[in-house]
């Protein structure tokens, strides 16, 4: 007897590709279209706060489907079923998804819970599910020593998930790409590595989250610290740590060069004055599993940069006015919204260690990308904001009277300088003001707008593109001439050419 039938297999690789996926990339949708064939609801596909943690019908009834399928699996192997090929990985595969669809409220109930000493009282029950349909698999996963480590790394799934999704809101394409990468950026593009071996070894690689004043850097790198993998200690049935309170965050804009030292570095008694005693610093108080995460690193003195530099490198630092050689544990994430470029140019930054911050490197996008061709987007995070500013009773009513205030006196075409955080004090400008009146400082000209989003890297290929096309036929006048400039066919050009930003090169001469 042979363990998956042609119908079975059909379903389990559609599982497993699903298991595996980013929940925020467009590859989502179409592996829950082909595990459920015609029952297939389309709609409801973007994952965002303001659609709601509900699970969709689909997720519902995969679920459904995954657990009636390894229940015949199980029963199977029980039965002396001889499992070929890749069968045990893909029954394993429908495993991993069935404990987590069934327990994913359960650790959503952990999230924000002290659990270091607490123990997790749906432990026991997860663990007993998961001997019960492992036990006759002789699979990876049958291992009694697998069991807590995929109880953590599904808890860290569903962290992931929640921090992502509260964050990052919107339905623009910009912002669609900006959840999958921090996504990535957690679990990399290769899930199943990462549960294999990299869970261990992400915190050695830094993070750098790049982009514009007031478009949530700070909240990417919390996404990210908050969402780290914490081992899970079977025997105490707990976490080894509390990751809510591992995550260290520090602007040095607001502090001399002594202090910020001393807060990443900590010092020995008498290294400067005001130091009456020994104080740990940053680096040295968080654990493996937490973050130290360094806002406007494009501020930093050039000392400061030094030493980062080797703690990049080597994991290790010093005290101020100590000698002794201290390790750093957790990951690192710096954040700017300088063109790195230029400061390397400046000599402002050194190139070492941008080098050393860039292998993981995010770029958010301003709001005016972000409501670029997304008819409703500004409707919808000006929704999220009112909830979070005048909670979700009075969100509605304070959303309407903001978005008639915009359309009234500022208008679509508005370019949002101080991006969301500008947008969340218009929110609260016309909360209690009734009106919102933003600085009226000489905005930049189209051309100068688009070097700076060349420069920050803020566009992708397709919008490079356009920007391009559009900016040498404002200059050429002809699809032709174009064309033949950039090495294109005159149809193509006339495709990619952006009629609003035509009209504002024409209007500047």
């Amino acid at each position: 007897m042979t363990l998956l039938s042609a119908e079975d297999r059909t379903l389990a690789e559609a599982i497993s590709r699903l298991a595996y996926s980013n929940p925020f990339l467009p590859e989502r949708i179409e592996r829950e279209r082909q595990a459920l064939g015609a029952d297939f609801l389309a709609g409801g596909t973007l994952w965002h706060a303001w659609s709601g943690p509900t699970p969709t019908p689909n997720v519902r009834a995969i679920a459904e489907r995954v657990e009636a399928l390894t229940e015949r699996l199980a029963a199977k192997l029980a039965a002396g079923a001889r499992p070929e090929g890749d069968d045990l990985r893909l029954y394993e595969d429908a495993v991993v998804y069935r404990l987590f669809s069934h327990h994913a409220d359960d650790f959503y109930g952990l999230i924000g819970r002290d659990r270091s000493t607490t123990p997790v009282v749906f432990y026991r029950a997860f663990q007993q599910e998961a001997g019960r349909l492992l036990q006759r698999s002789a699979g990876p996963l049958a291992a009694d020593r697998e069991v807590p480590h995929l109880f953590a790394a599904l808890f860290q799934i569903r962290r992931a998930f929640h921090y992502i999704f509260r964050n990052i809101v919107g339905d623009s394409a910009p912002i669609v790409r900006l959840r999958a990468a921090v996504w990535q950026s957690i679990f990399t593009r290769d899930m199943r590595r990462y549960r294999r071996a990299l869970y261990q070894r992400m915190g050695d690689v830094a993070t750098l989250v790049s982009g514009p004043s007031g478009t949530g850097k700070e909240l990417v790198a919390r996404a990210i610290g908050l969402a780290r993998y914490v081992p899970f200690d079977p025997a105490r049935e707990a976490f080894v740590e509390d990751y809510a309170g591992s995550f260290y965050a520090l602007n040095p804009s607001a502090l001399s060069p002594t202090l910020i030292e001393s807060e990443l570095f900590g010092h020995r008694r008498g290294a400067f004055t005001g130091a009456v005693q020994d104080r740990a610093g940053w680096l040295e108080v968080c654990p493996a599993t937490g973050t130290v995460f360094l806002d406007e690193i494009g501020e930093l003195d050039p000392a400061i940069q030094v030493k980062l530099l080797r703690v990049l490198q080597s994991r290790t630092f010093q005290r101020l006015g100590d000698t002794r050689d201290r390790p750093f544990l957790g990951k690192f994430i710096a954040a700017t919204n300088r063109d790195l470029s230029r400061e390397i140019q400046a000599r402002r930054l050194r190139e070492d260690f941008y080098y050393r911050l860039c292998s993981d490197l995010i770029v958010t996008p301003s709001l005016e990308e972000q409501l670029r061709g997304t008819r409703g987007e500004r409707a919808t995070l000006v929704r999220v904001i009112a909830g979070r500013v005048a909670g979700e009773a009075e969100a509605e009513n304070l959303a309407e009277e903001t978005e008639r205030w915009i359309a009234t006196h500022l208008g679509d075409d508005y370019r949002w300088p101080g991006n969301v955080r500008e947008l969340e004090q218009c929110v609260r400008n016309v909360m209690i003001r009734g009106e919102y009146r933003p600085p009226r400082a000489d905005s930049p000209g189209a051309r100068q707008r688009v070097a700076d989003e060349v420069l920050t890297g803020a566009l992708s290929a397709d919008e490079l593109l356009r920007r391009y096309c559009t900016l040498v036929y404002s200059a050429t006048g002809s699809f032709q001439e174009t064309g033949r400039r950039l090495g294109l066919d005159r149809r193509t050009v006339k495709e990619k050419i952006d009629s609003a930003l035509l009209a504002e090169l024409r209007g500047e001469g």
